[in-house]
């Protein structure tokens, strides 16, 4: 997986602005992911024992190396909504949202805001902009936490 830019600055006032910050200012470096055939209890777990909100899927398609692409997300609250009011058996696969949206490092912050806004969802892949391998995950809070430190 290729280098992700270091976050020096995360949770201090030195934080830049959303007017100048980019996605690799705020987003979490490495992807958590998990084939499309794990049962939600397993995605459940996965999600508990790392701290994350979001699981990408993955094994669904591959590209022309043969390696696996990332499919979809599994956010919490979509893994809670189908606990509590299905209950069943689904797997990572019948949950993952789709299609994924995805920024680059370099994408303007307030741009890969605007574009959770538009879509409605509170994860983005962030991809490498020369191979499209995902290296990195950004969620609503590391917006909110530029707003809160970047602009105070």
């Amino acid at each position: 997986m290729p280098d992700t830019p270091a976050q020096p600055y995360r949770g201090s006032l030195m934080m830049p602005s959303l007017e100048h910050a980019s996605v690799a200012d705020a987003m979490h470096p490495g992807i958590l992911s998990c084939p499309a055939d794990v049962p939600l209890a397993d995605v459940a777990r996965m999600m508990t024992a790392h701290g994350v909100h979001c699981i990408a899927v993955m094994d669904i398609a591959r590209d022309r190396s043969g390696e696996s692409l990332v499919w979809g997300i599994v956010s919490d609250l979509d893994l809670m909504r189908a606990r509590i009011r299905a209950g069943g058996n689904e797997t990572a696969q019948t949950l993952a949202k789709q299609p994924i949206i995805t920024v680059m490092p370099s994408t303007p912050l307030r741009e890969a805001g605007e574009l959770m806004l538009a879509h409605d969802v509170s994860h983005l892949v962030v991809i490498e902009p020369e191979s499209q391998r995902p290296v990195g995950i950004l969620s609503t809070l590391d917006v909110v936490s530029v707003l809160a430190w970047g602009d105070g």
